[in-house]
């Protein structure tokens, strides 16, 4: 009994493109929250952080294709392994610039200090591997 009902179960739930529909909505969604708070309040703090490093301050406009252009990209499903990539190196530079000094501490609240940066990142690489499924505003499965 225990094993048709774990095989129905599996049945019902294989539905592998909506998973990757799923989790491209997920990632893709939540990390245009972080891209339109910078689009609309501004770059400063980022070009900021980067010419404390001795970095040029334009490099400070890359953060909004990787934070708003990628997401919309992986949302509708074009272009979406190279823009999950793109994702991914964002968040490495990310966790250079800010996290590196916090891998190993825990927050107030006793989560991981760079949960949200390994999220993005780890997440970027899953759908890079996974690709857009059927669910994409791309027709050939070429831009997907």
């Amino acid at each position: 009994m225990v094993k048709r009902l774990l095989t129905r179960t599996n049945s019902i739930l294989a539905h592998e493109d909506v998973g990757k529909l799923l989790l491209r909505f997920a990632v893709g969604g939540l990390m245009l929250f972080h891209g339109l708070h910078k689009l609309f309040d501004g770059i400063d703090g980022i070009r900021g952080m980067l010419v404390a490093q001795g970095l040029p301050g334009f490099i400070a406009y890359g953060v909004l294709i990787g934070e708003v252009v990628v997401p919309v990209l992986i949302i509708v499903g074009i272009l979406t392994r190279p823009a999950a990539l793109v994702l991914s190196f964002t968040m490495l530079v990310a966790w250079l610039m800010v996290g590196i000094n916090n891998t190993w501490m825990l927050d107030k609240t006793g989560a991981w200090a760079i949960e949200n940066i390994a999220y993005f990142f780890i997440g970027g690489l899953a759908i890079a591997f996974l690709g857009a499924g059927r669910y994409s505003l791309a027709r050939d499965p070429a831009w997907r």
